[in-house]
């Protein structure tokens, strides 16, 4: 049985979508070993599930779908640029959550409450609203000029984009780099 790779996300739209676009161009500059979001892929991720059978992702879009449904729309501001780990050796970088980051916060924690009992257990790690803007490479922590520039946009105002709805992605992996399909759409109440 075919599985399929599959996480729940908000897509970046509007505003936040053009200037994590414009985060990323001032940050290409500074290293050349950085792995940057494909423009098309820009999302916050709310849950990674894995390789999922067809019932499975069935049963995650249903849960998905209800849970979305018992939530009101807010606007989302994107604010602050980052690293994983830290700024000084980053290995993931991002765009923060300013307002809106706790009504993210309380979706995610509803959806992973919803699909608990389907064997998804909740990350150990409490959840940070971010938009990954791209990764660093192996053996690399970018370089003391990317550091530098991390640190200049730690204030940064990415604007707010209403956030209408959750989607569940599948993402298939190529040379190129994941390509993401909608498996389904959950509105927000």
């Amino acid at each position: 049985m075919a599985k399929t790779r599959t996480f729940i996300a908000v897509e970046a739209v509007d505003q936040v979508h053009a200037s994590a676009l414009g985060v990323i161009d001032r940050l290409r500059s500074a290293t050349d070993n950085v792995k940057w979001v494909e423009p098309d892929n820009l999302h916050w991720t709310l849950h990674f599930l894995g390789d999922l059978g067809d019932v499975e992702m069935a049963e995650v879009c249903l849960r998905t779908v209800r849970t979305a449904a018992k939530h009101e729309g807010f606007t989302l501001e994107a604010r602050g640029v980052g690293a994983f780990p830290t700024i000084e050796r980053p290995r993931a970088l991002w765009l923060g959550a300013g307002e809106g980051h706790e009504q993210l916060c309380d979706l995610q924690a509803d959806i992973e409450r919803a699909i608990e009992s389907l064997g998804f257990r909740a990350e150990r790690r409490q959840f940070v609203p971010h938009l990954t803007l791209g990764r660093v490479g192996q053996g690399s922590h970018g370089g003391s000029l990317l550091t530098e520039r991390l640190e200049k946009l730690t204030d940064f105002d990415g604007g707010a984009m209403g956030v209408d709805s959750v989607t569940v992605y599948a993402s298939e992996l190529t040379r190129e780099g994941p390509t993401y399909h909608v498996l389904a759409r959950a509105p927000l109440g």
